[in-house]
């Protein structure tokens, strides 16, 4: 008499979950490292120049002005800089991988495989991320505190928001890269905050240093009206060099 079997497959889920846990990350990294740097400096750029703006000239419209001026030149400057950055890592790459090619098969390794080629970092993505970032960034703050006119009040904002933005953009960052995101937030907001103290820091520094030699300025230039004789008080000397 025959005896029949009856095979149960329980599927592996573990496999599958292994499958899925062993996602190249380090893929993510070329562009998410470029669009992290360039929110956090767009951030931290607008921010303290809206607050250099402001502590020297209370006009909405400057501040405008000066802020899309920067928006623009530092986008533009974040991508310039990432692409020669990304494609001299990537000249880099492909003449190893051919060196590598070369060692393995005994020929010239002219061309690189579609599997090597995936892993390559792209200057162009590097590069359109670190702008877009940029801009997202830089926007935050401008908008924020576009249209305030007081100096306090807009300087409140201008800190709320950039300290939202940055906890924000730390947060996604994590969560992309599949860091802790906790972590990762505080790392980035507490960088963040320094730059803008050193950046306010030294601004307020120098107004007073500008402040101060343009009072001694004007004391000395006093000084000099007072002193001179009477009658000279509105005579030039037709000659600079001669005196006469």
């Amino acid at each position: 008499m025959a005896i029949s079997e009856t095979k149960i497959i329980i599927p592996n889920n573990e496999s599958q979950e292994s499958n899925m846990d062993d996602v190249d990350y380090t893929q993510r990294g070329q562009w998410l490292r470029a669009a992290v740097l360039g929110a956090n400096d767009g951030l931290v750029s607008t921010a303290s120049l809206i607050m250099g703006v402001g502590a020297v000239k209370d006009d909405v419209r400057a501040m405008i002005l000066s802020g899309s001026a920067g928006l623009v030149a530092g986008a533009c400057s974040m991508a310039i800089g990432e692409f020669v950055s990304v494609y001299s890592q990537l000249d880099i790459e492909v003449a190893q991988l051919k060196r590598e090619k070369k060692l393995n098969s005994g020929e010239e390794g002219k061309e690189v495989d579609d599997a090597s080629g995936d892993r390559l970092p792209s200057p162009i993505q590097a590069a359109m991320a670190s702008a877009l970032s940029f801009s997202i960034g830089a926007a935050v703050p401008l908008l924020a505190a576009g249209f305030i006119r007081h100096y306090t009040v807009r300087l409140v904002v201008v800190a709320i928001a950039t300290t939202i933005g940055l906890a924000v953009f730390g947060w996604i960052g994590a969560v992309l890269g599949r860091a802790p995101a906790l972590k990762s937030a505080s790392r980035v907001l507490l960088g963040g905050w320094l730059a803008m103290a050193v950046t306010f820091a030294f601004m307020k520094t120098l107004r007073t240093i500008v402040q101060n030699l343009a009072y001694k300025i004007a004391k000395g230039e006093e000084n000099n009206l007072k002193t001179r004789p009477e009658g000279r008080e509105n005579s030039f000397p037709a000659c600079y060099l001669c005196g006469s």
